[in-house]
Parts: structure tokens; sequence; C-alpha cells
């Protein structure tokens, strides 16, 4: 085909989906990460969340999700244990009691210290074996993937 469609539905192989192949490096990558983070006891996910916190301490739940592009539920399952730990703090919004805002603890902002040069090691290990012009390349095109996607 010229037109760089991929054919119908009934001729394209499974493996020419962008999502499987998406799903796919988005599991090695978190793989490498979570190697890295475990000796924190820390998962990417997790870093990542702490890092969020970190710039945008206080946000709410529903903003948190939407800037992590996850959905609520997720979040919430995924922060439980970073409560129980005291990395991060759950406070009734002041101005709306029904709302809660997402606070990093003093030990939370240590974890995240302490875990940063972990996490480098990992994105480290990525470039490396992606190589500088196509980790480059790939960052660059995910920004804009993102965009597009989100809007």
């Amino acid at each position: 085909m010229s037109d760089g469609s991929l054919g119908s539905a009934a001729t394209t192989p499974p493996s020419a989906c962008t999502g499987v192949r998406i799903r796919k490096v988005a599991r090695l990558v978190s793989h490498i990460f979570d190697q890295h983070l475990e000796p924190h006891g820390l998962t990417v996910t997790q870093f990542g969340l702490l890092g969020q916190l970190k710039s945008d301490d206080g946000v709410g739940i529903g903003m948190l999700a939407e800037r992590m592009v996850m959905d609520p539920t997720s979040l919430t399952r995924t922060l439980r244990p970073l409560e129980r730990q005291g990395f991060v703090r759950l406070a009734h919004d002041p101005r709306d009691r029904r709302h809660r805002r997402l606070h990093l603890t003093p030990e939370g902002r240590a974890v995240y210290e302490a875990a940063r040069p972990a996490w480098l090691a990992g994105q480290r290990q990525i470039d490396q074996a992606l190589g500088g012009t196509d980790a480059t390349t790939l960052n660059a095109l995910l920004d804009r993937t993102i965009e597009r996607l989100a809007r």
C-alpha cells in the first residue's frame, strides 16, 4: 500500500499494533527503572508521583491524575503505600472540605532525593541502550505524541 495505511483489520497482523508496541516498551522501561529504584522501596510510578508532588505540593487528586495521565482510582491505589509509609499526606482542602489535597511530607522529600541518583542511573541505562541521538529523537517524538493524543 502506498498510502501508508496498515490495511484492513483482517490483513493487519497484531504485531503492527502501536498500542502493543508502546505497552512492550513501557514494560521494559518500567522494569529498568524499577530495578534501580527497588533499593529505595519505590516503583518508577511512585517515584514520578513523589516528583510531581515535590513540584506541585497541595495538588488535588483529580488534577494530579490528569497530569500523570492516570485515572483517579489507579492514582489512589498507587498513593496508598506512599501514604502508609508516611511519604504523602492527604488533607482536606480548606476552601472545600469535599476535596482533598496531596502533600509531600519531609520523609517523602528525603526518599525522593535519596532515590534520584538511582532514577538517573536508570535513565542513563536507557539512553545508552538507545544511543544518544535515538534517545533524544524518541523523547521528542513521545512529547509530541502525548501532546497530540491528549487533545
